[in-house]
């Protein structure tokens, strides 16, 4: 049975706090560990009213430390925004205090606007180091040679598994050329998706990181007793990315009754192109939709994400989604 994972973006919902957010956060790590997902990620994003996860390093501790086995990690962490060396000190930190439980995803986009980007000291011009980044951070944590001027204390010689994270053809190029585990943000940029994968299996070399191709598929998944609930908490993440594409992204909303007297022909068009990559229904409706995804596409793993304003009805859409995946599977 292909894994499944969660990926979250401590997500502020409108009429909450980030402190409200931070629960939620680690009461699904908690559950999603009780129901065998294998994996919780945070992705780093900056300047933004609904998403609670910039100081991602800092929730991964936080998550590590309020569960007990489920891998806890970053995906990703936007590489342009920091020194290398920083990075390897976190994340060797974190593994040294969370043993075989952290992982290292890597981005290249700043994960935010322009201006933020800027006064986050480090510029976007700096992606285009980006390759050069990810060997500086690779070598980093590797054992300490005598002589070494700069070391990651801790860091060196701690096991800390590094994956390349991406949207395009680039960061599936790159993990095949160095020998990293790839993921790839299908959830809300599917185009490349499958060209994507087929280039990184195609062009895999065996390394001392990872001896065969491994790579993670993104997707939406809500699930609720019915596909109509279904379809009316999903309008949570519909409106989302409409806000952001209007320039004003806000505080998560709650869910509508009529998406469609909320956008534009030209809008619901971009959103449903972006949110393709979508598995929504009743606990049958999820089951078949992750399994044709699954048989399509033929990931190693698959990382579900659910942007749900309600707590409650997002902690059962992942407890469905887990049911639904390993009855199919009986």
């Amino acid at each position: 049975m292909i894994p499944l994972s969660v990926l979250d973006l401590a997500p502020v919902c409108e009429g909450s706090s980030p402190q409200q957010a931070f629960g939620n956060m680690l009461d699904l790590a908690q559950h999603a560990e009780r129901w065998g997902y294998r994996r919780f990620w945070l992705a780093e994003h900056h300047n933004m009213p609904g998403i609670a996860s910039a100081a991602t390093s800092v929730l991964i501790g936080h998550v590590a430390g309020g569960t007990s086995t489920i891998r806890v990690g970053a995906g990703g962490i936007m590489l342009p925004n920091h020194s290398p060396l920083q990075v390897a000190e976190q994340f060797g930190t974190l593994a040294s205090l969370y043993p075989g439980r952290i992982d290292l995803g890597l981005g290249r986009a700043p994960g935010t606007d322009h201006a933020t980007a800027r006064a986050l000291r480090r510029y976007f011009d700096s992606a285009d180091q980006f390759p050069q980044d990810v060997t500086e951070l690779l070598h980093y944590f590797a054992p300490a040679q005598p002589g070494q001027s700069v070391q990651a204390v801790p860091g060196a010689g701690v096991d800390v598994p590094v994956w390349l994270l991406g949207s395009s053809l680039f960061s599936a190029r790159l993990s095949a050329a160095m020998g990293l585990s790839f993921a790839f943000a299908s959830h809300f940029a599917p185009d490349s998706m499958d060209e994507a994968l087929a280039l990184y299996r195609r062009d895999f070399r065996p390394s001392e990181h990872l001896r065969e191709p491994y790579a993670i598929l993104a997707l939406n998944v809500v699930a609720s007793e019915s596909e109509a609930e279904s379809r009316r908490l999903f309008t949570t993440q519909q409106q989302s990315f409409v806000n952001l594409r209007r320039g004003r992204p806000g505080q998560i909303p709650p869910p509508v009754e009529d998406i469609e007297a909320f956008w534009e022909p030209h809008e619901k068009s971009g959103v449903e192109r972006a949110l393709a990559c979508t598995v929504l229904g009743d606990p049958a409706q999820v089951a078949e939709g992750l399994q044709a995804f699954a048989q399509r596409h033929r990931p190693d793993e698959m990382l579900l994400t659910a942007n749900i304003f309600d707590h409650t009805a997002r902690l059962r859409s992942f407890e469905l989604a887990m049911q639904a995946w390993q009855a199919s599977h009986v």
